[in-house]
């Protein structure tokens, strides 16, 4: 049985590869601060856009998107924030998504949830 370090580690890779042949540049992976981390920063267009990667091997316990809460998205929030300062991408507009893995009968499926 694979462990859920693992998962998520596999769920994130197959996140980067789905985000580029939808459009997107990576431009940061993993990316950690005293605030906490995001999984996945990328650039759609002008936009930045910071997500989170949510993985799952069924749904028996809800959908991936349903594992980010107000809490994650506080830290979310506050890692961006750190980011752009550094980066200077204060003009660019920003955006958050979560990025849903779910493995259902040895196939993955993708979907990317804007989060309002």
């Amino acid at each position: 049985m694979q462990s859920t370090r693992d998962k998520g580690l596999e769920g994130e890779e197959i996140a980067a590869r789905f985000l580029k042949k939808s459009g997107y540049k990576i431009l940061e992976r993993n990316y950690r601060t005293k605030f906490g981390e995001i999984d996945i920063i990328a650039q759609k267009g002008k936009s930045i856009v910071f997500i989170e990667v949510k993985t799952r091997c069924s749904d028996d316990f809800g959908s991936p998107v349903e594992a980010v809460d107000n809490k994650k998205l506080t830290k979310l929030v506050n890692v961006a924030s750190h980011y752009i300062q550094k980066n200077r991408f204060e003009n660019n507009p920003i955006r958050f998504e979560v990025v849903s893995i779910l493995k259902k009968q040895d196939r993955w499926s993708c979907e990317i949830i804007p989060v309002d």
